[in-house]
């Protein structure tokens, strides 16, 4: 997807911030044209090797050229990118169903049968990156989300590329990366990691 050089407030309008994160913050927005609503993540960008704020672009980078390369009804949907200055403005799908974690925390419990839904819909979505040689390397209850939560039977999409990489067959890739709680053992070890880490 080429990196639109626009200013981003020229097409599209914001509005309330849906959640943020350590670098960065997602709002909602419209197309000042349809209306259309999505989700902007804005990304703050590193200002130099050193500091400690912000990300370094080719890891945005990164994130864009992998959910170019994907579509599947299960993963969140990328629309637009644009480069400023001091930060990257991700346009999004909007999914406004909130995370699978509060939903179950709401319901207290799921019945078999939903529980099952949901897991075939997460264990399809990472069918598909796997397939594709993609392992999204942090996978959490924070990064399972709702597309609409008051569905009778709720639409699972995962979000949140930022630690995601493309990793062919043979190619050996370590890093210390993801959420302390949910990291896969073969991380904790450093050790050559693959899509199996996403099943931990």
């Amino acid at each position: 997807m080429a990196v639109n050089h626009q200013n981003v407030e020229e097409l599209y309008e914001f509005g309330e911030t849906l959640g943020s994160g350590h670098f960065g913050t997602v709002r909602m927005c419209y197309t000042k044209t349809t209306r259309d609503p999505f989700a902007a993540k804005f990304i703050k960008l590193r200002k130099s090797k050193t500091s400690r704020w912000g990300l370094d672009r080719e890891q945005i980078d990164r994130e864009v050229n992998i959910l170019s390369q994907v579509q599947h009804p299960n993963i969140i949907e990328l629309h637009d990118v644009f480069a400023g200055r001091t930060d990257m403005v991700l346009i999004m799908e909007l999914v406004s169903g909130g995370e699978l974690f509060d939903y179950v925390a709401e319901k207290e419990s799921l019945s078999e049968e939903q529980a099952m839904e949901f897991i075939q819909q997460i264990l399809q979505a990472l069918g598909y990156l796997h397939s594709k040689s993609i392992a999204h390397l942090d996978l959490k209850p924070e990064n399972i989300m709702l597309r609409d939560k008051e569905a009778p039977k709720p639409h699972i999409k995962l979000i949140d590329f930022g630690l995601a990489q493309k990793i062919e067959p043979g190619a050996e890739f370590r890093s210390l990366c993801g959420t302390p709680q949910y990291i896969a053992p073969e991380i904790i070890n450093y050790e050559p990691l693959g899509p199996p880490a996403d099943m931990w």
